[in-house]
């Protein structure tokens, strides 16, 4: 079920959470995450019910690069043909070798397992990107540097439908709508600040990468009420 959010959003849910694709007017594509496992017969089975080929994708563009967002990203290149877009600092995640430390140890060993049980090839970034650069998908995305969950992890935010993708930056389930939690967090004195940069965007739909269902304004009321909690 979708409901307050402009056409042409495509959830795609996996096991660990959800990634999106997001289609145009002229029929052009991008992949915003690629999931942990599972993820590709269903985007294939999308774009075909769609009427499109798989180079119709025109960008994979990443969060991050925790396993449960780069999963199938080998897959994904090689299936479409498409450059890979992501903040320079996740190509260490990307390549199964960021230097976790502190409590987010425990990430890096369950990616560890997960990299080996899913047989997990790295990919490298085609177009490292910035807060503020403008991307030409979509109708136009702009990357949100929202650091904190890791040190490269962005959101992305359509002028156009006033909605932010707000990546990992909070869950938001009916029955507990949350930050990460603090093993998967390796900056997490960066998140009170990427909390406060989303709130000055003021979208007027959020949609994150983990939720019960597509609704833009239900994840904007939680995600403020989330805020009014945990800001200092």
């Amino acid at each position: 079920m979708s409901k307050n959010v402009p056409s042409g959003i495509h959830t795609i849910r996996g096991i660990m959470g959800v990634c999106h694709l997001l289609v145009d007017e002229r029929g052009e594509a991008v992949l915003l995450d690629t999931g942990l496992v599972g993820e590709p017969w269903q985007i294939g089975l999308r774009m075909s019910r769609l009427g499109l080929k798989s180079s119709a994708i025109k960008g994979i563009l990443l969060t991050h690069g925790h396993l449960d967002h780069v999963g199938n990203l080998a897959w994904a290149k090689r299936w479409s043909g498409a450059p890979v877009y992501a903040h320079p600092a996740e190509q260490a995640h990307i390549d199964g070798k960021s230097p976790y430390t502190g409590a987010a140890r425990w990430c890096g060993r369950m990616e560890r397992m997960g990299y080996a049980v899913l047989n997990y090839r790295p990919v490298r970034i085609d177009q490292c990107i910035a807060d503020g650069d403008e991307l030409p998908f979509w109708g136009g995305l702009r990357v949100v540097h929202l650091p904190g969950h890791t040190e490269g992890h962005c959101g992305f935010y359509s002028e156009k439908h006033r909605l932010l993708f707000s990546g990992d930056l909070f869950a938001s389930y009916f029955f507990k709508v949350h930050l990460p939690p603090p093993i998967l967090n390796s900056r997490p004195e960066l998140i009170q600040g990427s909390l406060r940069k989303a709130l000055a965007l003021d979208a007027q739909l959020i949609v994150p990468q983990h939720y019960d269902i597509l609704d833009g304004e239900l994840h904007r009321r939680r995600f403020h009420a989330l805020c009014a909690r945990k800001l200092k």
